[in-house]
């Protein structure tokens, strides 16, 4: 588990333990079901005081990041009410395990077949329907899809689709990775909910430390969720030597960029903000996106 911490830093080290736990699982570098190290473990490895590691894991407990299993260990939240999820590895084994359990639950193989066949049959949909549940990471992520991909794409939060399930109707439905638990018994089987990873900061890193002097750096995003996360994240590269400051765009003063050396912008702040530089971050990881524009040309292939 790669952690990096700065001691001297304005931000507590449990807050930048936290969010660069939550970093690793967002990314999917922290698997579904992964045992975390255990506090003295990581108290050790890091040189901070145990205490400091346990308030971080209570901390990801309560936000429910983090289930305890497996006796007092620690693990990643599952993928299907807390459990680990043990994926097969490649098509063989997944439609192997699919006729495994069609058996163990009592249908033949011709039901099977005929199950394929009907799911495979199913009209295409005609738009991407991204659900999560902040307002401003959901548009967020509708922007991504929007300018990488040439479909329609339309959002909605949990609580939406929950009470309309006619708003998938059509569509195929995507949603942060971290969210599959609530959102997939909300999608109909019959055409599989599609998670969206999200990439790695490691480029913005890069340019914090290409810094030569002592600097402003300022994140301007849609999302509270990205706000909150910034400080534990940067925390390890700004250090004491640099400042941060968040806004939350729509800015209600632009002016307030005018101290700033190095401006963070989402996708949707990018085109707001014009004073320069100014360094884009996208939230879905390439290879998401990827497999989001291949579900959606298969589709029309049919």
């Amino acid at each position: 588990m790669e952690i990096r911490i700065h001691k001297t830093s304005d931000v507590p080290l449990r807050q930048q333990l936290a969010e660069q736990i939550l970093l690793l699982v967002v990314t999917g570098k922290l698997k579904p079901g992964s045992l975390v190290p255990s506090v003295r473990e990581l108290a050790r490895r890091l040189k901070i005081h145990h205490n400091t590691v346990s308030e971080a894991y209570q901390d990801l407990v309560r936000r429910k990041w983090l289930v305890r299993r497996r006796g007092s260990h620690l693990m990643v939240r599952g993928l299907q009410d807390g459990l680990p999820v043990q994926a097969p590895v490649d098509l063989d084994d997944i439609i192997n395990e699919a006729v495994r359990r069609a058996r163990e639950e009592g249908y033949t193989l011709q039901a099977l077949r005929r199950r394929v066949r009907e799911i495979l049959s199913e009209e295409p949909p005609d738009h991407i329907l991204v659900v999560a549940q902040e307002p401003g990471l959901r548009l967020l992520l509708q922007r991504e899809i929007q300018d990488a991909l040439s479909w329609p794409v339309e959002g909605c939060s949990q609580g939406d689709l929950a009470n309309n399930r006619g708003l998938a109707i059509g569509a195929q439905v995507a949603t942060p990775a971290f969210a599959l638990t609530e959102v997939e018994p909300l999608v109909s089987k019959q055409r599989p909910l599609i998670p969206l990873e999200f990439g790695t900061p490691d480029h913005l890193f890069k340019e914090i430390d290409q810094l030569r002097e002592p600097s402003v750096i300022v994140v301007v995003s849609a999302s509270n969720v990205c706000l909150r996360a910034a400080d534990g994240v940067l925390a390890p590269v700004i250090g004491d030597r640099h400042s941060l400051a968040k806004f939350l765009w729509p800015l209600e003063d632009p002016a307030a960029l005018a101290g700033a050396d190095l401006i963070l912008c989402d996708s949707l702040a990018i085109h707001a903000v014009k004073k320069k530089p100014c360094v884009l971050y996208r939230l879905i990881d390439a290879n998401s996106m990827n497999y989001l524009r291949t579900a959606m040309d298969s589709y029309q292939e049919k």
